[in-house]
């Protein structure tokens, strides 16, 4: 499943080339977009909130996730106009890290408008990750599926593309199978985010992730 994403099915794409490839495929006319989440440290250097996080001003930040609320939203009612359903399943580690806390935060925003985003625990997939974590990953419908991939000092460099419809179909069963394990967002953020105290940000978090 996710220990075995496909190297040699697959292409490497630089940033640029990657998000115009998501882009058109996005475009195409694909049913559904399916999002697996796995990294606990990354930089957002652009996003307002992120900057604010990562100078310590918790309550900027919480403001500022707030304030993408409008485009959040419009980005939902395209994706309802278009047809395609949007999942994303968010891997969390214990103890939480301060990237994750204020990151649950964001994503509260968009599960509010209705973005349908599960949380599962790290430890609940160790079977599946005995010889690697799973990967970033996001599924296109059937039409082609991105392995994000990292640079040496842990930035954003593109993607492994892959567009196999027999690779993607698995895939994509071993995300339901993922999806359905998963908490309820709002049942783990209760649980789990409110009662922790504001995170102490030491330094930078490693790994660019760009613009959420």
């Amino acid at each position: 499943m996710f220990d075995s994403f496909p190297g040699g099915a697959s292409e490497r794409l630089d940033r640029p080339t990657y998000h115009a490839d998501f882009g058109r495929v996005y475009a195409s006319g694909i049913p559904f977009l399916n999002k697996l989440e796995r990294g606990q440290h990354f930089k957002e250097r652009g996003f307002p909130s992120w900057e604010a996080f990562a100078d310590g001003d918790w309550e900027r930040a919480l403001s500022l996730a707030d304030e993408r609320r409008e485009d959040y939203a419009q980005e939902l009612r395209q994706a309802s106009r278009m047809g395609v359903t949007h999942r994303r399943l968010r891997v969390v580690e214990f103890p939480i890290t301060p990237y994750v806390q204020w990151e649950l935060f964001v994503l509260r925003v968009r599960v509010d408008l209705g973005d349908d985003i599960k949380v599962l625990d790290a430890r609940d997939i160790s079977n599946i990750e005995r010889n690697r974590p799973v990967p970033e990953v996001v599924i296109l419908g059937n039409a082609a599926m991105y392995e994000v991939v990292y640079d040496e000092d842990g930035n954003a460099a593109g993607a492994n593309r892959c567009v196999d419809r027999s690779l993607i179909r698995e895939t994509n069963a071993g995300f339901d199978a993922l999806y359905e394990r998963g908490e309820g967002f709002y049942d783990f953020f209760d649980r789990e985010i409110v009662t922790l105290a504001p995170p102490q940000v030491s330094g930078a978090p490693t790994g660019f992730r760009g613009l959420r």
